[in-house]
């Protein structure tokens, strides 16, 4: 197959101006492009082709990581000279972002940042192709470029390991700056909605996000060595189940069905347990049509796991293990700072029940905790959520948010649930008012929750009729719905098993000491920008005759500023303003 060549500045833009390859929405707003900085890059980018140079190659290879550069060539501080201190026996080829640059006449020193780093290099004019760091490296290269570079390393006069160019070339031309590094970016909601520029600017952001990538290869690890099986369970669901929350709807267009996004895998790894599978585990997105704050995001990830033949305890002790395991893995300290808190992760956890818990660290007298209608009570005399149509379970549910779950700071396992609002955990045995059920909290948030499960058919039928009738009384679009399959994978027999899901975002936030839940994601939800009225600058009308139109302005040939494509159009608006 032939292929007609690439001719030099062969390019569908070549000949426009950056305004007349901008595009306007239903609102007139100028996209992209509106910026007198980054049209100025546009007209370099052209220069680069006008000098037969491609502002995007696409046949360059990651160079040497800086980190293994300055680590190889440390040696070259201890060679002993009475002149400068450098091997030009060595070649290296290094690639990276430029972060810095600073021109010195015939010279130049610059910083360019890799995956692990920044490094130092220095450029000349005679070591380069004649008029190349004239023309192109002084005038054309800017900050924010992604370039390659190759020479042999040096130590310069204040003790800095440099690489000492003999090459460089442009990999790819930004043409939006970058914000100006010692402030770096202020609004809190670009760093949300531009996490690449985020990243960019603050190499701390992206340690993070490679230690929460870190924490869940390895929350896979160890459940892997302990013989879990990892499995994938469908995302769009039927019927909602598995937990209390309001869900996301969709519509399957060739069933002619609606969906719902999953809440929690909880049914459908039970019901691989029914099949014979003894110990499951799933990590993945769980999706729930609530409230965004610090420590909730409409989409979350989660590790939910399932072990055969296992109690609530095994659960908290396997806890243990895992938060042992991460911390060795990560080389953590077990005391960890969290705001203004320090959270001392040594096991064992501490364990309270759900009504010592109320009365001994909420401070509620035991007489109103556990009485449904003095509970009731007390909510309404302290202005606070109540439902006269509550059991005693949600009485006591909003008393523990209110007056507990904020005080628990140390890792804290909370134990034996009421069985009302504990619609999928097996009864206990002593008590049957009790589940066989906890969660875990950290820092004053929940951080999992697991119990022994409910594996009686007809018990877990008359639980989901409950949640439906509550749902009638009460309006709570939290309720559970009714699950017949789920209850018939029941009917042919559940072994005794234990479950718990651990939310991977919070634990990421613990570990990292990071006080809201976007700062952990890479791409928070967020509410969509409020379209912003353009704003025409001086710089963006005509010098002449204060034309504002851009499909009608063209950058001038130097400087700054902007001036009608149309000569005479031009003068006929300056004299009719006359």
């Amino acid at each position: 197959m032939s292929v007609r060549p690439v001719k030099k500045n062969r390019y569908p833009h070549k000949n426009l101006s950056p305004h007349t390859i901008l595009k306007k929405n239903n609102i007139g707003e100028v996209l992209i492009f509106n910026n007198q900085y980054i049209q100025e890059r546009i007209k370099k980018t052209e220069k680069l082709r006008e000098e037969g140079i491609n502002p995007y190659p696409n046949q360059v290879k990651k160079g040497t990581p800086s980190a293994t550069f300055l680590a190889d060539c440390a040696y070259v501080h201890d060679i002993e000279t009475d002149e400068m201190k450098q091997d030009k026996t060595k070649e290296y080829r290094l690639t990276g972002r430029l972060k810095l640059i600073r021109i010195m006449g015939k010279a130049g020193f610059a910083k360019i940042e890799d995956e692990d780093g920044l490094v130092q290099i220095y450029f000349n004019r005679d070591d380069l192709p004649e008029n190349y760091y004239n023309t192109v490296v002084k005038k054309l290269f800017e900050v924010g470029d992604i370039i390659e570079v190759k020479g042999y390393p040096f130590v310069t006069g204040t003790g800095e390991l440099t690489l000492h160019c003999l090459e460089v070339n442009l990999v790819t031309k930004a043409i939006s700056p970058l914000p100006e590094k010692f402030h770096g970016i202020q609004d809190q909601e670009i760093k949300y909605r531009q996490r690449y520029l985020d990243m960019i600017m603050d190499a701390e952001v992206t340690k993070r996000f490679k230690l929460r990538s870190k924490i869940v290869s390895s929350i896979r690890r160890f459940f892997e060595d302990k013989g879990f099986l990892e499995v994938e369970t469908p995302m769009m669901h039927p019927i909602l189940g598995g937990a209390n929350a309001k869900p996301f709807t969709t519509h399957h267009n060739a069933l002619g069905v609606d969906r719902f996004l999953r809440i929690a895998p909880e049914l459908y790894l039970k019901k691989l347990i029914t099949g014979g599978m003894d110990a499951v585990f799933e990590i993945g997105k769980n999706f729930r049509n609530e409230g965004i704050d610090a420590t909730h995001n409409p989409e979350f990830t989660v590790i939910e796991f399932y072990w055969a033949y296992k109690t609530y305890i095994e659960l908290m002790e396997v806890t243990e293990d895992l938060f042992d395991y991460l911390f060795d893995m990560l080389k953590l300290e077990r005391k960890l700072p969290y705001d203004d808190k320090e959270v001392d992760f040594s096991t064992p956890f501490a364990r309270v029940t759900w009504i010592d818990s109320i009365v001994n660290i909420g401070g509620i007298p035991r007489e109103i905790a556990e009485d449904r209608d003095k509970g009731l009570a007390f909510l309404k005399e302290n202005n606070l959520k109540y439902d006269n149509n509550w059991t005693i379970g949600y009485v006591q549910a909003e008393l523990f948010d209110e007056f507990v779950e904020a005080k628990l700071i140390n890792p804290t396992f909370i134990t034996d649930y009421p069985v009302d609002i504990s619609p999928l955990a097996r009864r206990s045995d002593e008590n049957p008012e009790i589940a066989e059920r906890f969660e875990f909290f950290v820092a004053g948030a929940e951080l999992a929750n697991g119990f022994s499960e409910l594996n009686d058919p007809l018990d877990q039928f008359e639980r989901f009729q409950a949640q439906v009738d509550a749902k009638e009384l009460t309006g709570d679009d939290e309720a559970m719905h009714m699950d017949t399959d789920f209850v018939k994978a029941l009917s042919y027999g559940m072994t005794p098993t234990a479950g718990e899901g651990i939310g991977i975002d919070r634990l990421v936030m613990m570990l990292t000491n990071q006080q809201t839940i976007r700062d952990v994601l890479l791409f928070p939800a967020m509410r969509p920008e409020a379209p912003k009225a353009p704003v025409i600058s001086a710089e963006d009308k005509c010098k002449k005759c204060g034309n504002e139109n851009p499909d009608e302005l063209k950058p001038a040939k130097k400087g700054k500023g902007m001036f009608c494509i149309d000569g005479n159009s031009c003068k006929q608006r300056i004299s009719e303003r006359t």
